[in-house]
């Protein structure tokens, strides 16, 4: 049943809340990635959250392309641009099985899978076939129709969304996505109904559940107070929550604006010809501070903070 349904959404690409329409096997849309999913990196990855990483590292699989299109996205190069190896998903699949069989690794971490999720989902069900029996994360950014994840479900084991922004007026300034805030709210209650809080193995590894994420932004801390109070009162208090405070400007952000006539301004450039120059700064340990206290006021209380020993905090 989810192979059939996974063929038909590329044949009619609407899993996504572009809604584009295209027959994927023809043509792209919005994303820029056909039937194949792109693939930029496979690797044992180091740099998640302790409890996702462990030891012996988390088995991401960046895929290429995006369905936001962010102006301070860090990982720019990958998401923005077409670069990387297309991989059928038969081919995707296998390479799950050497992350598990060869690499070690304690998941199977699939990171910006929201414009590939046919290939994703048609992926996971051959590598169960060949023997997968790792946790399967879906590292999103929460840019995703309930229709793409009533096709997950089942599949996935932990949810790893990352809630942005909440104004309309900022989702649509910063993430080219109108309805961002709206999308991600349906998107992670839809999460939360399928797997739940958090949960661990016995030595601290996760194993199912839901993990937020959220960068906290500049300027933005009332916004992030609003996620926080939307995820103690129409989540769960038991959330377990991210809050990251490596923001810094990139992509397009403190880039000089184009003059008319397609110069860029000079070197002599002032705060106000630069680009997005309102979040061309690193976030404050205030604002981080700040946004912390909130989410403890509204009973949140499961936070991933560095361990005070050698071990995982759960």
């Amino acid at each position: 049943m989810k192979r059939s349904k996974a063929h038909a959404h590329l044949r009619n690409c609407n899993l996504c809340p572009r809604l584009c329409g295209v027959n994927r096997y023809e043509t792209t849309g919005h994303c820029l990635v056909g039937d194949k999913a792109k693939v930029n990196v496979i690797a044992p990855h180091f740099g998640e959250e302790p409890c996702i990483q462990g030891h012996n590292g988390s088995g991401a699989v960046f895929f290429s392309g995006c369905n936001l299109r962010c102006v301070f996205c860090q990982n720019h190069d990958i998401a923005h641009q077409r670069n990387g190896q297309d991989l059928t998903p038969e081919e995707l699949g296998e390479w799950y099985l050497k992350l598990q069989d060869v690499g070690g690794v304690h998941n199977i971490n699939l990171v910006t899978p929201e414009h590939v999720v046919p290939q994703v989902a048609l992926s996971i069900l051959h590598a169960r076939d060949l023997g997968l029996r790792l946790p399967i994360i879906y590292n999103t950014s929460s840019f995703d129709s309930l229709e793409s994840l009533e096709l997950m479900d089942g599949l996935v084991d932990i949810y790893l969304p990352d809630f942005k922004v909440w104004e309309k007026a900022t989702s649509k300034r910063l993430l080219k996505a109108d309805d961002y805030a709206s999308t991600a709210r349906g998107s992670i209650k839809a999460m939360y109904a399928q797997v739940g809080d958090l949960c661990f193995t016995p030595d601290g590894i996760a194993k199912k559940g839901v993990l937020v994420r959220h960068l906290v932004m500049p300027g933005k801390e009332e916004e992030g107070k609003r996620i926080m109070q939307f995820l103690a009162e129409e989540v769960s208090k038991d959330c377990f929550v991210n809050i990251m405070e490596q923001y810094h400007p990139d992509a397009h952000v403190g880039k000089p604006r184009r003059r008319q006539g397609g110069k860029a301004a000079g070197s002599d450039v002032s705060a106000e010809t630069l680009r997005y120059s309102d979040i061309n700064r690193a976030v404050s340990d205030q604002e981080v501070t700040s946004l912390r206290s909130a989410a403890e006021a509204v009973g949140l209380w499961r936070f991933c903070d560095p361990p005070e020993h050698d071990g995982f905090n759960i």
